[in-house]
């Protein structure tokens, strides 16, 4: 078996208020001859996702926090180029939760083995036909318990997530679903491209006004990646019996100033609404429906999605930070300088 080098970004400070390039550090890591067990993967595309934040920090959360001095861990695809466990043979596309790293030498255990696709990119896995579609699918549908006929609003709606929760809810059959976005380049996106019915800039006018003109008779499900005055306008909006998926609350990921306070709080009570966070690895048992649904949705051309593309693992940085100001459409991902797709 071969050695090789892996070029791989590590944490090296915990952020205070916004990461800084200063934050991170590069290491060039020596990878020995494979041993009994190992497979060797050169990444195609890694993922950058607004958690990965949260894992800056050294707290209690629902997973454990990144290690300084370590690489950082997340999602991944790539192809096999040593092997010694038949199941998973040279050539093979795999993902796996190896992160930020071109090349990944491990257990074979820690990847799982997935089909090419005709003319779909294998970052496809990262986002559409990965967890991040999975987290849209469970949060709507397991979550916030959606039912055909529902007016749905989503927050974020033009980034990975929220983009897939508009499709989905639309396929399911919601009487309406509006989203929110940054700047109107997306808003144009969401009503042009993902069919949602309405959307909004919430950078250009109060948001709780430009809801409750999208969706003047009130909604009822909200599905929140944003947290602080989005939350605040969803709960002045619902309907009675209402529900709300928390997923995220990136308005408040980077402030140093304290959370913001979300208003209309009274309405929980008032009005019998449900309120339910969530994680998406509490929630893999409906993975192989999730496949299923997607997979039929996606051949027949029901789903479409956009990616946003960094070239260079040197880059991952520029990635992740231009993913958390919002600089993405759809999934962001790097492709590797090794990348071959």
């Amino acid at each position: 078996m071969t050695t090789a080098t892996s070029t791989q970004i590590q944490l090296a400070a915990r952020p205070t208020g916004w990461p800084t390039d200063a934050d991170f550090s590069t290491a060039v890591v020596e990878l020995p001859g494979l041993t009994a067990g190992q497979v060797r993967v050169v990444n195609d595309f890694i993922s950058v996702d607004p958690y990965m934040r949260g894992r800056m920090n050294d707290v209690k959360s629902y997973i454990p926090p990144f290690v300084l001095g370590e690489t950082m861990g997340g999602g991944a695809v790539g192809h096999v180029v040593e092997s010694t466990v038949e199941s998973v043979p040279v050539g093979s596309l795999v993902v796996h939760q190896y992160g930020w790293r071109d090349v990944v030498q491990e257990d074979a255990a820690g990847f799982r083995v997935v089909p090419e696709i005709p003319n779909v990119p294998a970052s496809a896995y990262l986002g559409v036909l990965g967890m991040t579609a999975l987290t849209a699918y469970v949060g709507l549908l397991e979550v916030a318990k959606f039912k055909e006929g529902d007016t749905v609003f989503v927050s974020g709606a033009a980034g990975a997530v929220g983009s897939m929760v508009g499709q989905i809810a639309r396929l399911k059959g919601a009487a309406r679903v509006i989203g929110s976005a940054g700047t109107d380049e997306k808003v144009a996106l969401l009503t042009e491209k993902y069919g949602f019915d309405a959307a909004f800039n919430y950078k250009t006018g109060d948001i709780a006004a430009q809801l409750a003109e999208a969706a003047p008779e009130g909604i009822d499900v909200y599905f929140d990646n944003v947290g602080g005055d989005h939350l605040s306008a969803a709960l002045g909006a619902f309907k009675d019996g209402g529900r709300a998926a928390l997923c995220g609350a990136i308005s408040q990921m980077n402030r140093t100033d304290g959370p913001t306070g979300v208003q209309n709080m009274v309405n929980i009570v008032t009005r019998g609404l449900t309120l339910t966070g969530f994680t998406v690895g509490n929630y893999l048992q409906h993975f192989p429906a999730f496949t299923e649904q997607m997979g039929t949705w996606f051949a027949a051309g029901d789903i479409v999605f956009d990616e946003t593309v960094v070239d260079g693992i040197e880059n991952a940085v520029d990635a992740f930070l231009g993913m958390l100001r919002g600089e993405n459409t759809g999934k962001m991902v790097v492709k590797t300088s090794v990348a071959t797709n």
